[in-house]
């Protein structure tokens, strides 16, 4: 399978490289700065140059690619709007001719919760009245860009984690469908890279988001 991915160079992207290529993958790295920061000595890798907000670089990088890995990042600000932004330019191309298949990364916001232990009426993490305002802006960006896979036509899974460590995978992590998953509110970078790349074969959490967590 040809990956393209956006965000290559960022602390799980460089993860989600390692891993795919491991599996005998072949890997396009997305990025205005691959060649200064990935090695051109890997086989089965690719560098692309390429600038998010630029269509036609969008466009020629999916030529080819099986399917798109995303994990765009940015600051934590709200006025960085590089995970939404550049979410909506990925889906534009790819609703066009670009492969169907994506898995990107949002946080544990978007994901659902009970409005009260005594309700059963559901709502997101982040809309909960006493949620950190000061994570608000970051988890806007991410619900911003769920909302544009959710109104694609492409087979997308949105991997929701709590805080990522900067840490290799350990392969021991449990998941959820929409909700949050059992254990630690923290997980490697290398775990959520690795389900990642597993989940583009297995299949298993077409058009849902996923949280994600170390086991405790």
């Amino acid at each position: 399978m040809k990956i393209l991915v956006f965000g290559a160079t960022g602390m799980v992207g460089k993860y989600i490289l390692d891993i795919a290529l491991s599996h005998g993958h072949e890997v396009r790295a997305f990025g205005r700065n691959v060649f200064d920061k990935l090695s051109t000595e890997r086989t089965r890798l690719e560098l692309f140059k390429g600038y998010l907000f630029t269509d036609k670089d969008i466009r020629r990088s999916l030529i080819g690619a099986d399917a798109v890995i995303s994990a765009l990042g940015g600051a934590a600000d709200g006025v960085d709007r590089t995970r939404s932004l550049g979410m909506k330019k990925i889906v534009n191309e790819m609703n066009k001719k670009g492969p169907k298949r994506i898995i990107a990364i949002g946080g544990a916001g978007v994901l659902d919760t009970k409005v009260s232990e005594d309700s059963d009426e559901m709502t997101y993490i982040f809309k909960q009245p006493d949620y950190p305002k000061k994570y608000l802006p970051i988890s806007e960006e991410h619900f911003n860009a769920y909302a544009r896979l959710k109104e694609s036509n492409l087979e997308w899974t949105f991997v929701c984690p709590p805080e990522i460590i900067d840490a290799p995978a350990t392969e021991e992590y449990n998941l959820n469908r929409d909700m949050l998953a059992e254990g630690k509110f923290k997980i490697n970078a290398g775990d959520v890279a690795h389900f990642m790349v597993k989940e583009l074969s297995n299949n298993v959490y077409l058009n849902c988001r996923v949280g994600i967590a170390a086991k405790g």
